[in-house]
């Protein structure tokens, strides 16, 4: 008997299995009688690794809505139990902050730290965006224009000042930001717009041309 019900001694069977239930522990589900390992099957929670079902009494552990047992749950490289520590998920696989760091994070190529968020990437190094400074002045590079020279990057105002060319004509920085044309001839060198005769103004860009001591002229002003 059992809550008031009655069975013969052969009918008291598990509902799915058929297995006696004469003697033996059960559960009852919507009246419905159920050996202890078809009730787990059926209505116990599966671990998420190995798909096994984890049985009532037994400690799981629970992320990200998943039932996991306490002895799968763990680390994917050092294969030690995470519990309740800090873990990373990367591609559905689990691993302790250590060892993701260790397997995947960069390391910024200034400090040598890793990079737990944002960064930029130069020169296809990663560097953290307060370590990505102007090689002069130290102000940070990663929101503002910036140029390279002998794999150093500058902020356009040092650049100017310490590492541009200047114009023959207008001794100005050329910098050559914005992809900037300028043109070079015996070691000098003036912006595109700047390169013109030096008695009628006329472009020289692309033209023929002749120099004297520090002129340069068409050919009409240098043949006169």
């Amino acid at each position: 008997a059992y809550k008031g019900r009655h069975w013969h001694e052969g009918c008291f069977r598990c509902a799915k299995c058929s297995r006696s239930l004469v003697e033996k522990p059960f559960a009852a589900k919507d009246e419905v009688l159920l050996c202890t390992e078809c009730y787990s099957d059926e209505y116990s929670s599966k671990c998420f690794h190995c798909q096994k079902t984890i049985m009532p009494g037994s400690r799981k552990m629970e992320f990200k809505g998943s039932s996991w047992h306490e002895s799968c749950f763990v680390c994917q490289y050092c294969r030690q139990p995470l519990g309740t520590k800090p873990l990373i998920t990367k591609d559905n696989e689990n691993y302790c902050v250590p060892c993701f760091e260790k397997q995947f994070a960069h390391h910024c190529y200034a400090c040598k730290k890793v990079i737990t968020s944002g960064g930029v990437t130069y020169d296809d190094q990663p560097w953290h965006k307060e370590c990505f400074v102007c090689a002069v002045c130290k102000i940070q590079l990663s929101s503002q224009r910036f140029i390279s020279k002998d794999e150093y990057p500058y902020c356009v105002d040092c650049f100017s000042k310490f590492c541009a060319k200047k114009c023959a004509a207008c001794k100005k920085p050329i910098t050559a930001l914005g992809g900037a044309k300028y043109i070079s001839f015996e070691e000098r060198q003036w912006h595109g717009e700047c390169f013109t005769c030096s008695k009628c103004s006329v472009s020289l860009v692309g033209q023929e041309f002749l120099t004297g001591q520090d002129d340069i002229l068409c050919h009409k002003c240098g043949s006169a």
